[in-house]
C-alpha cells in the first residue's frame, strides 16, 4: 500500500477508535458549501498523479488530490475534455473535491453531469479499509454502483483516493451567440431550441441577453449560426468561464441554487437572477427569506439551495423519505459518524 494511503488509513482507524470527527479536504475550495464543518482536518491533497489514461479508451484514471486543472491540461493536450465542465472555484481545485462536490457547469445540460462519467472509484471506509468499486469501462457499471453514490456526497460516505473517468473529445469548433430579449422569451427560447437538432452545449440567460455556445464541428456550427442569427460574442469563452467559476457579476452572496421545472416561467422573487440549462437551472442572489425561497422552489416543481453566504439549519429541505433514505445510506456507510458530521445537514 502507498505510504500516503497508509497514512491515511491509520489516521482513519484511530479516529474511529476514539469517536473524532474527520473532516476530509483536498484543496478547501468547497469549504463554503457546507451546513457544518466539523472535525480533525485530514488533508488527502498529497495524494496526486494520474494513474492511467488510455486516450483512445477516452478513459483517464487519477489520483483525488489531483489538481484538476492539470487533468484539464493533460486531456487538452489529446484534444479531450472532462465534458462536465466541473467548477474549480479556486486554482489548486483537486478531481476528488469537484467529484465529491458533484458540481457541473454549463455544459451538464447537453453531456451529463460528473456522475454520469464516473466508471469507478477507490475509496476508504469508516474503518479504513482500501476498497474499489466499479471499473475503466461501462460495461463494469452494474448493481449498486457505489462510484457513482460518492459524487456529491462531500466526504460523508468515505475518502476518496483514485476515480476512473469517461472522457470526451474537445469539439472541433466553438462559439457564442447573443439575443437581446426578456425573461420569459428566453426561456420559450431555450426549451423550443432545446427539442431541435442543432449543437448547443449550453445556454444562460442574464442581464437581459440569451447567450448561446455552439459546439461541434466547423460545417454544423456555422451552419446553426445561420440559422440562429444573434450577434456573435468574441470573447465567448471568456463568458462561460465567468459563468462556470460564479466570477460574473451577478454571482454574489447571498446566492441560491434553484433546480426547477425548466419551462417554468421567471420567478417573481427580488434579487439579481441567472438560468442556465434550458431553464432548468436558476441562481437566485437576495436578500428575502430563506422560506419564501423554498417555497417558491417547490412551487415550481423543485427545489432551492443555500449555495453561498447564507446561514441556516439545512442546506436544502429534504423529504421526510428522503432525509430518512441519506440518514440509511450515512449509517451504512459511516457507522460510526466520524465522516464531515453534519457537513450536510443537522441530522447526519
Amino acid at each position: 500500500m502507498d505510504p500516503i494511503v497508509s497514512e491515511l488509513s491509520a489516521r482513519i482507524k484511530q479516529a474511529g477508535a476514539a469517536h473524532t470527527p474527520l473532516r476530509i479536504r483536498g484543496s478547501g475550495s468547497k469549504d463554503f458549501y457546507a451546513h457544518r464543518l466539523e472535525g480533525e482536518l485530514l488533508d488527502v491533497g498529497a495524494y496526486r498523479g494520474v494513474v492511467d489514461y488510455e486516450p483512445s479508451e477516452l478513459v483517464m484514471t487519477a489520483r483525488a488530490g489531483t489538481p484538476i486543472g492539470e487533468i484539464e491540461r493533460t486531456l487538452s493536450e489529446r484534444g479531450q475534455m472532462l465534458a462536465c465542465e466541473s467548477p474549480h472555484y479556486g486554482l489548486n481545485a483537486t478531481l476528488g473535491g469537484c467529484v465529491a462536490a458533484g458540481f457541473s457547469g454549463p455544459r451538464r445540460a447537453y453531456a451529463g453531469s460528473v456522475r454520469d462519467f464516473m466508471l469507478g472509484v477507490r475509496m476508504l471506509d469508516s474503518q479504513g479499509e482500501d476498497l474499489r468499486f466499479g471499473g475503466q469501462v461501462m460495461k463494469n457499471v452494474a448493481g449498486f454502483d457505489v462510484s457513482r453514490l460518492m459524487a456529491g456526497s462531500f466526504g460523508t460516505l468515505g475518502v476518496i483516493l483514485e476515480v476512473s473517468l469517461k472522457v470526451l473529445p474537445r469539439p472541433e469548433t466553438e462559439l457564442t451567440l447573443r439575443f437581446e430579449m426578456d425573461g420569459t422569451k428566453a426561456i420559450q427560447t431555450m426549451n423550443r431550441w432545446a427539442g431541435q437538432p442543432i449543437p448547443i452545449s449550453a445556454t444562460c440567460y442574464t442581464d437581459g441577453h440569451l447567450n448561446v455556445r455552439l459546439s461541434g464541428s466547423a460545417l454544423g456550427v456555422n451552419a446553426a449560426r445561420l440559422r440562429l442569427g444573434g450577434d456573435l460574442v468574441r470573447e465567448g469563452a471568456d463568458f462561460w468561464t465567468a459563468l462556470r467559476e460564479q466570477t460574473h457579476a451577478a454571482f454574489k452572496p447571498p446566492l441560491w441554487r434553484l433546480s426547477i421545472k425548466a419551462t417554468t416561467p421567471p420567478l417573481n422573487l427580488p434579487g439579481d437572477h441567472v438560468i442556465e440549462w434550458n431553464g432548468s437551472l436558476r441562481w437566485l442572489s437576495t436578500d428575502i427569506s430563506a422560506d419564501k425561497v423554498f417555497a417558491a422552489a417547490r412551487a415550481a416543481g423543485g427545489h432551492a439551495t443555500r449555495y453561498r453566504g447564507i446561514a441556516g439549519d439545512e442546506i436544502m429541505q429534504l423529504d421526510p423519505g428522503v432525509l430518512g433514505l441519506h440518514t440509511r445510506i450515512k449509517a451504512a456507510f459511516d457507522p460510526l459518524g466520524i465522516f464531515c458530521p453534519r457537513r450536510l445537514h443537522a441530522k447526519f
